[in-house]
């Protein structure tokens, strides 16, 4: 599997601490509305609706009206997208290892 631009943004988009912690609390819980995901973090919801628009443009999340309220959903095929391609890495960086340690022992 070779890098894409598509891995890049999702890179990109979880390499902020905040949009890191917004993925992880909607792991836990599940779609929720910009006043949900920024109760007890001192985060302005402006701030978040920020944040959640960078997660989209990488494909991360996707807004969903339900009523008068919008709640954002992970999408979770770009996180499986880019974990398959962690596990490819890891998998080239173990091959290297085991060849240098057969040139160590040589």
């Amino acid at each position: 599997m070779a890098a894409s631009p598509a891995n890049a943004a999702v890179f990109a988009a979880l390499g902020d601490e905040t949009r890191l912690r917004l993925v992880s609390r909607m792991c836990d819980t599940g779609p929720a509305s910009i006043v949900g995901l920024t109760e007890g973090t001192g985060i302005t919801r402006q701030a978040v609706s920020k944040h959640l628009r960078i997660l989209e443009g990488a494909g991360l999340v996707q807004p969903n009206r339900v009523g008068r309220e919008t709640r954002w959903q992970l999408l979770p095929g770009g996180l499986n997208e880019v974990r398959a391609r962690l596990d490819e890495i890891s998998a080239q960086w173990d091959d290297a290892i085991g060849r240098l340690k057969a040139f160590v022992e040589d």
